[in-house]
């Protein structure tokens, strides 16, 4: 791809607007696509005229740029932008490379994946870690599913938005991993929540219990980096939405359910999960899990 060629890039919001702008940072033209106008604003505003364009469908990203990037919310979403009226699936040709960034369903990954190489292109898998703060840094965790070729040529560019990516193996095994890493997460912030709500209740100094979690083998990254900022001082601002963690709670089920695997600690964090969405509503943070489960408590009185 020659250097003056523009990325396409499909999705412009609380993660995609961030990335995009690490791209613009190391010098890449954009070719963009989000129906939302503030969005398509808000990239727009500030940079060298002809730097960033848009499109009004992803066939026309694909008409002119070779390289997509989706940072879109699921997996229903990215068939959309694929397969729907105006998608990418008729306009991909030999030599296409389409990358999903989102959090996607591993088996629809890889059908998409099918679907590409019927028209002679490649699809990959890149999920992300690491949130708003570090998506605004440049320094977030990529894992990347694919065949070696398209891999190699994806590298470059996800490097300009994160570390460098974490080979997962075939397509549709970094969104597997990307689902049981949030998993391992939310099972961690839970039992961290649930702790501080107990030391609080004995009367403990819940600013002193973080620490000796930390120098114990009780730390995890909630504790280590969530716990006294976010957390105890009820700021809930780790920038992750409580309905995303939900939905890949969710994919990390469909995993299991895949593999035929009674993971009885997953199903206990969908549930509370599911039962904090319908609460709170998907779009607060998801540390206010927290929040939840002392409420859940008083209710219970």
């Amino acid at each position: 791809m020659a250097a003056t060629a523009p990325l396409g890039l499909i999705g412009l919001g609380m993660m995609g607007l961030p990335m995009a702008r690490c791209l613009l940072r190391h010098g890449r033209a954009l070719l963009a696509c989000d129906p939302n106008p503030a969005a398509r604003d808000a990239l727009a505003e500030g940079v060298e005229p002809g730097t960033v364009r848009f499109a009004g469908t992803p066939a026309e990203v694909a008409e002119e740029a070779e390289f997509v990037i989706l940072v879109l919310p699921d997996s229903k979403v990215v068939a959309h932008v694929v397969e729907g009226p105006g998608g990418l699936l008729p306009a991909l040709r030999p030599g296409h490379l389409v990358v999903d960034m989102g959090s996607s369903l591993p088996a629809e990954t890889r059908r998409l994946a099918d679907a590409a190489a019927g028209r002679g292109a490649a699809f990959l898998d890149a999920p992300v870690s690491g949130g708003v703060a570090k998506a605004r840094e440049g320094t977030l965790a990529i894992m990347l599913g694919g065949e070696d070729g398209p891999c190699a040529r994806a590298e470059p560019v996800l490097r300009e938005m994160g570390s460098p990516p974490i080979r997962t193996g075939p397509v549709g095994s970094a969104h597997a991993m990307k689902a049981l890493n949030n998993y391992v997460y939310a099972a961690g912030l839970l039992a961290a929540a649930e702790a501080v709500h107990m030391a609080d209740a004995l009367g403990l100094d819940t600013a002193v219990f973080t620490d000796v979690l930390n120098a114990s083998s009780g730390r995890n990254v909630a504790t280590e980096t969530k716990l006294k900022s976010d957390v105890l001082t009820g700021r809930y601002g780790a920038g992750f939405q409580l309905g995303l963690m939900r939905k890949d709670l969710e994919t990390a089920g469909a995993v299991a359910a895949e593999t035929g695997f009674d993971a009885p600690g997953l199903a206990l964090c969908r549930g509370l999960w599911a039962e904090a969405v319908a609460s709170l509503g998907p779009r607060v943070d998801n540390l206010e899990i927290h929040r939840f489960l002392g409420q859940r408590r008083e209710d219970a009185r």
